[in-house]
């Protein structure tokens, strides 16, 4: 199959492009700067140069492809509905172009803000106030059009060697401020996917997931807050203090609402519909490989 990916030389895209290279598919990969088309060649994808507010690229990306994969994304919290906005008109132009061929159409949803009472499934609803749950709304909807949509749920860390994301942020808090914390009791949870395990996810679902899949990429179901609290600490050789709701932002600040939140979630229905087994460290297990805290001392 060729495939199209956006967002093929970032942190999951850079994992899912030689997971489908590795299994016979042909990658046709958007990059949008001269290292980032770099990357994707040497991932041993084709390159489409521009970007995802080049609405006539993704058209012909995906008008060349027998499936697109939408991984790309503005990860900008300060222009959080913007991103969302950007991301909807994306997913609509690629949807267009895809109507009643029944290639698929696969992209990426969070487990965080699921309308769920403790672990979340992929049956639960997402929180129609977070600014993602429309576009994944409008990816399944998009079967009625003759394609073959799939959402597939990332938890909010997806971790591995060179990992930028929020665990390396509440790595360089806890530097910054001299102390590890955990919010409150530090009981909420978060689940959690290795990178690599998670692009074996996008690999099968493209082959085997039938449309209006809806799938969890969900390896950790729920890793306590205050335990990542306190290998960070333990590994940075930094005290472990509790801070409370109401002083949460002073301590993380925008970050002090992710890490906050509960993201218990479940992977059953997509492990039995798939087959996918993860293979790679936890998260925990990967925190104690260290490469998180050499990555900031080097950064």
């Amino acid at each position: 199959m060729r495939v199209f990916v956006t967002g093929a030389s970032g942190w999951i895209g850079s994992a899912v492009v030689p997971e489908l290279v590795g299994a016979g598919h042909t990658v046709l990969g958007l990059a949008r700067s001269d290292e980032a088309a770099q990357a994707v060649a040497a991932a041993g994808a084709e390159v489409l140069r521009g970007s995802l507010d080049d609405l006539d690229r993704l058209e012909a990306g995906a008008a060349a492809a027998d499936g697109v994969i939408h991984l790309a994304y503005h990860h900008d919290f300060s222009q959080m509905e913007e991103a969302a906005a950007a991301d909807r008109r994306a997913i609509e132009t690629m949807g267009r172009v895809l109507e009643g061929s029944g290639r698929p159409l696969l992209i990426a949803s969070g487990t965080l803000g699921l309308a769920a009472d403790g672990v979340a499934t992929e049956e639960d609803e997402p929180d129609p106030n977070f600014p993602r749950s429309a576009a994944a709304a409008l990816t399944l909807a998009l079967a009625d059009r003759g394609v073959r949509p799939i959402v597939v749920r990332l938890p909010p860390t997806v971790h591995g060697d060179g990992d930028h994301g929020f665990v390396a942020i509440l790595v360089q808090i806890a530097r910054e401020r001299g102390a590890s914390a955990y919010i409150g009791e530090g009981i909420n949870c978060w689940s959690a996917v290795h990178r690599l395990d998670a692009a074996v996810v996008y690999r099968l679902a493209l082959d085997h997931a039938p449309a209006r899949s809806v799938l969890h990429a969900v390896a950790d179901e729920g890793v306590p807050t205050r335990t990542i609290a306190e290998v960070i600490g333990r590994h940075l050789g930094l005290p472990v203090v509790s801070v409370s709701p109401e002083v949460a932002g002073e301590h993380f600040g925008w970050m002090a609402m992710m890490f906050g939140l509960d993201g218990t979630a479940s992977s059953a229905v997509t492990r039995e519909l798939l087959g996918w087994e993860p293979t790679h460290p936890g998260l925990v297990e990967d925190l104690e490989l260290g490469h998180y805290f050499r990555q900031l001392e080097h950064a």
